[in-house]
């Protein structure tokens, strides 16, 4: 069946047109002006009203953790209740962190994501794969995983997954070979660990000594590190949720070298502060995560990044708990779960403090959320553009409403909104995904379309 979006504001990474857009089954089959989509119909196509919205390509969201077991729990969002929310805040693609586990092969980490996965998703998915346990026989499964379509991993330089320099180098060299990209958690596990001792032996178990043991310093020098290993390799990497600026200017030394590195950061980084830390009891907890929230002026030369085009991506981390979970360390800061939940409003605040806060433009939008990581991730032009050929992936986004941020209109499975009580000057009206209506008003009304994307190389 053909149908056609008509009346709005179709928005790419170069510009903003008001254009009609026809879709044929799963599929853009034309983007025009009414007349020209009007000499393409039939009497059997339907139509969808969309005066006064702006169509964004489905948004990707790169770096999501459902169903993860971490910190002595696991995650309150499973696939079935995260996709659930991240279609309904216009994310039609996810890319889950699959992990190896020590003594697993890739192979063994791939099949049981793909068990959590398949089935339940609302939106398309796809996997990168954590590495944690290097040797010779995993070396020869990166072949392996290129043919499934899981062409990027990631790396952990703090946590039980951590990796030493030696197997960085080692893994940076054999991605090189086989056409792989890494995205790194850089934090260093050594300073993180001392201070944490420290703390402790000082009696200081509370919230607040969470961002004072995982200073900007540890982030930063981790960074660094990586990227030197990064440099003699000569191979791209990506530094994912990058929080600060002194990890920001490594990066930029970085390039003026002729090094090729993509950053990525997220919601929290840009709009929260570490004087949430200050809140009282547990309340705090709420906001732990790592790398922690770090400084205003942090949080300013993130946004200036993303003007300018140095930062790539905007993704979530989306690692959520329940208050109860936070909980569990109530008596120890290192054991509260780390992570706080993002994907059901992501665009709309990035509209709202980026596009209508003056920050941003709706194109750089567009290109933060849909096409760089489709580029990026081996996704592009059928993922991350509305264009002939792409899939029908397309939010409708209407300006102009006010909204705000309440747990209680929220369908994430979380006890609590991070951003609860913030304002929105945006709200996703309707999403499509492959060309079928999945969010209609602003409610999920299809579950668990979602298909597993089998991914190609990078390309941004």
């Amino acid at each position: 069946m053909k149908q056609v979006l008509k009346g709005g504001t179709v928005v790419t990474g170069s510009g903003s047109f008001r254009e009609d857009v026809l879709i044929h089954g799963e599929k853009v089959v034309a983007v025009g002006s009414p007349e020209e989509i009007e000499r393409l119909t039939d009497r059997d196509t339907g139509v969808v009203d969309v005066e006064g919205c702006l169509l964004f390509p489905g948004f990707i969201d790169a770096h999501t953790h459902f169903d993860l077991h971490v910190a002595g729990t696991v995650t309150a969002d499973d696939f079935a209740t995260g996709t659930k929310a991240a279609v309904r805040g216009g994310t039609t693609t996810i890319v889950d962190f699959g992990t190896q586990y020590t003594g697993e092969s890739l192979a063994d980490g791939l099949r049981n994501w793909h068990e959590k996965a398949d089935g339940k998703c609302s939106c398309d998915y796809g996997f990168h794969m954590s590495i944690s346990d290097w040797n010779p026989s995993v070396s020869r499964e990166l072949d392996d995983m290129m043919e499934e379509g899981i062409t990027s991993f990631k790396l952990y330089m703090t946590y039980d997954t951590q990796v030493d320099d030696k197997t960085i180098f080692e893994i940076l060299r054999r991605l090189k070979e086989v056409g792989g990209i890494t995205g790194v958690h850089c934090e260093n596990s050594g300073m993180i660990a001392a201070l944490q001792a420290e703390a402790k032996a000082a009696g200081k178990m509370g919230v607040e000594s969470h961002p004072a043991t995982r200073p900007a310093a540890a982030e930063a020098e981790a960074i660094d590190r990586l990227l030197r290993l990064a440099e003699v390799v000569d191979i791209p990497v990506i530094v994912v949720h990058l929080t600060c600026k002194e990890g920001y200017d490594v990066i930029m030394e970085a390039r003026k070298r002729g090094q090729k590195v993509y950053a990525e950061t997220c919601p929290q980084y840009l709009l929260m502060d570490d004087s949430l830390y200050s809140l009282p009891g547990m309340e705090a907890a709420k906001y732990v995560c790592a790398p922690p929230l770090r400084k205003k002026e942090d949080s300013q030369c993130l946004w200036n990044a993303l003007a300018d085009g140095t930062i790539q991506t905007v993704s979530t981390d989306h690692c959520s708990f329940t208050t109860e979970q936070k909980a569990l360390g109530k008596d120890d800061f290192t054991r509260i779960p780390g992570g706080m939940p993002g994907v059901e409003t992501r665009g709309t605040l990035l509209y709202t403090y980026g596009v209508d806060g003056g920050r941003i433009t709706q194109e750089k939008m567009c290109q933060l959320l849909s096409e760089n990581p489709a580029k990026l991730y081996g996704m592009y032009p059928v993922k991350g553009a509305i264009a002939p050929g792409s899939d029908a992936d397309i939010v409708v986004l209407r300006p102009g409403v006010d909204d705000v941020v309440t747990a209680g209109n929220q369908v994430q499975n979380v006890d609590y909104a991070p951003f609860e009580g913030t304002r929105l000057t945006a709200r996703i009206e309707s999403v499509f995904l492959r060309g079928s209506q999945v969010v209609k008003d602003h409610q999920v009304v299809v579950e668990k379309a979602g298909k597993f994307v089998k991914r190609g190389k990078y390309n941004l």
